[in-house]
């Protein structure tokens, strides 16, 4: 997010709480953070004062009063004890001016007006840069302080800004386009995927139709890697728990598995990852350097107990399943490594139209604890990552603190097709795993030299991945992709026999085919085959049986003529080759 932006939206916050302090005097107020479209601010609300969705009008009324008097934004360094001084009686500042003593930070306060909060700062200079038409107030949640179930419920009153009023406008606009985009009900209306209370909420169930998308699309990752040496493995879905306490994942994880406890009273967990599991593939011989790189792929599921209000459609679930790849090699040869990866992921986009920007999400240091081995490791591997972007010229940017906590990475983002952004496949280098699991090569000389991992996802979770994809098409996808390609509409019963001999010599093509014989009117049927956005309509009455031909049509460009069913053949194996 650019500085401006969230400057903006970060003054914003604190113009809310304002608002908020004029409807209720007595309210205790907690944090007013900015997000990825606006900002929030939670807050104790007074007995019977708790705001109602009408308030909020009144609310930006207020907001919009003080934008107008041209406010500056005035910042005061204070001391621990005058802050708790000051924000006496307010439990929630309270607990933020302990944790910022203890981490040795100075107390900042920021005055606008006569208001003052507890604030780090990043703000604009006068309230009169924000444009008073740029935000609105959008609706109210519950949120427990500190997002633990054991701290009181907050109000948290959500806000959506932008730096102008046509970007606010424009920004509803895409939000109205995808809600008709939504995958969650275009899933369900194209036959895709259902969900099932007797089997759980986050666990979808694909139908034939979405099973054979999945397969499309995981079968294209797997004929692009196969190019570059790839070798498929296959593993449990559960493991000891002793595998993830070697690999770390257990203490960073453990409040996220689904556990098993056996009858002898060994305790499994379902594998949330595949990693670990592919280093004990590897390590089950000493390998020669001759035979490195080892690049194991693997298509499989894992599963994440997460919590039911973080369940989103295909987006968020506990059951998904990963295009996973992990590269043991040398460390002189992880660039080659990086880019062959880097050619897939480019390969593989590029089928869907999108154009990516490259995040090379790095460390933090500011908090070490996330992160597993010595700065000076990551400092190397970042180095790496910061080269191949400059090779590849990628349009890339930063990602401080976004780094797996074994390793940094390149994280690949797209724009679908109304503007929104998405982290899709991603590279991760990792120097830490084959540190905790002694894995080595012999070299040259006949001695161990410790070898390096690479973590390579292209479409990382295959369910998400279909949700951004039946958002970016809205279901219309290309004919490759298609799960019906072409319908066959025979106008009466005296068209019938040829059309089936027309559907069988498609399908014996490998072209997936429907055969309607409904016993409705050809413009009903035609209407409802381009509703259900099947990309080509055969059409076969009494001129096209005398010529041995079709009439062909497609779902979005009308009528193509007349053609041979070879014609059409070659075409229709044309665009599905070239993916387009």
């Amino acid at each position: 997010m650019e500085d401006t932006l969230y400057n903006i939206r970060h003054s914003l916050a604190h113009l809310l709480a304002i608002a908020v302090l004029e409807h209720d005097k007595d309210a205790k107020l907690s944090v007013g953070p900015v997000t990825d479209n606006g900002f929030y601010y939670d807050v104790d609300f007074s007995e019977g004062k708790a705001p109602k969705p009408e308030d909020l009008k009144a609310f930006e009324k207020t907001m919009r009063k003080q934008i107008n008097k041209k406010l500056p934004f005035t910042r005061t360094e204070v001391s621990p004890e005058e802050a708790r001084k000051y924000f006496a009686g307010n439990p929630y500042k309270l607990a933020i001016i302990d944790d910022i003593e203890k981490s040795g930070e100075a107390v900042s306060f920021y005055s606008t007006g006569d208001f003052i909060d507890l604030c780090e700062g990043r703000h604009v200079e006068n309230t009169s840069e924000i444009d008073a038409k740029s935000f609105t107030l959008t609706h109210l949640a519950g949120a427990y302080f500190r997002g633990d179930e054991k701290n009181p419920m907050l109000t948290r009153v959500y806000g959506t800004a932008f730096a102008t009023e046509a970007e606010l406008r424009a920004y509803f606009a895409q939000q109205e386009e995808a809600k008709k985009r939504d995958h969650k009900k275009l899933g369900v209306e194209m036959d895709l995927f259902t969900f099932s209370d007797l089997v759980g909420q986050g666990l979808p169930l694909f139908t034939p139709r979405g099973t054979l998308m999945r397969t499309l699309l995981d079968d294209y990752v797997w004929e692009l890697r196969k190019r570059y040496g790839y070798e498929k493995v296959e593993i449990p879905h559960i493991t000891k728990k002793d595998l993830y306490e070697k690999s770390g994942h257990w203490d960073k994880f453990k409040d996220e598995l689904f556990r098993i406890t056996t009858r002898e009273g060994h305790e499994f967990a379902m594998k949330p990852m595949n990693c670990p599991h592919h280093t004990q593939i590897y390590a089950r011989k000493l390998m020669s350097y001759r035979e490195l790189p080892q690049r194991y792929a693997n298509s499989t599921m894992c599963y994440r107990d997460e919590q039911t209000g973080e369940l989103a459609g295909l987006s968020r679930v506990r059951a998904f399943t990963q295009d996973d790849a992990h590269v043991f090699c040398r460390f002189d040869q992880v660039k080659e490594e990086f880019l062959k990866v880097w050619d897939i992921i480019h390969t593989f986009y590029g089928a869907f139209g999108f154009e990516m920007k490259v995040r090379i999400s790095k460390y933090n240091p500011a908090e070490p604890d996330k992160y597993l081995g010595g700065k000076d490791r990551w400092e190397i591997a970042e180095k790496i990552l910061e080269e191949i972007a400059v090779e590849k010229k990628a349009d890339a940017f930063e990602g401080i603190g976004e780094a797996a906590f074994y390793g940094p990475k390149l994280d690949f983002m797209v724009k679908d097709a109304i503007g929104r952004s998405w982290q899709v496949a991603t590279i991760q280098l990792d120097m830490n795993m084959p540190e905790r699991f002694d894995l080595v090569c012999i070299n040259e000389k006949g001695e161990k030299e410790r070898i390096v991992m690479i973590h390579a996802a292209i479409m990382g979770s295959i369910e998400r991945f279909m949700s951004v994809l039946i958002e970016h098409y809205a279901g219309v996808f290309p004919l490759w992709l298609a799960p019906v390609q072409v319908i066959i509409l025979p106008i009466g019963e005296n068209q019938q026999a040829y059309a089936k001999k027309v559907a069988d010599a498609l399908t014996a093509k490998n072209i997936r085919v429907e055969y309607n014989t409904d016993n409705e009117s050809l413009g009903k049927r035609v209407r409802n085959a381009k509703v259900a956005k099947i990309p080509y309509l055969i059409i076969i009455g009494d001129k096209e049986v005398a010529g041995e031909n079709i009439t062909l049509e497609h779902r979005s460009e009308g009528s193509l003529g007349t053609k041979t069913l070879e014609e059409c053949i070659t075409l229709f194996e044309t665009i599905i080759q070239d993916k387009a």
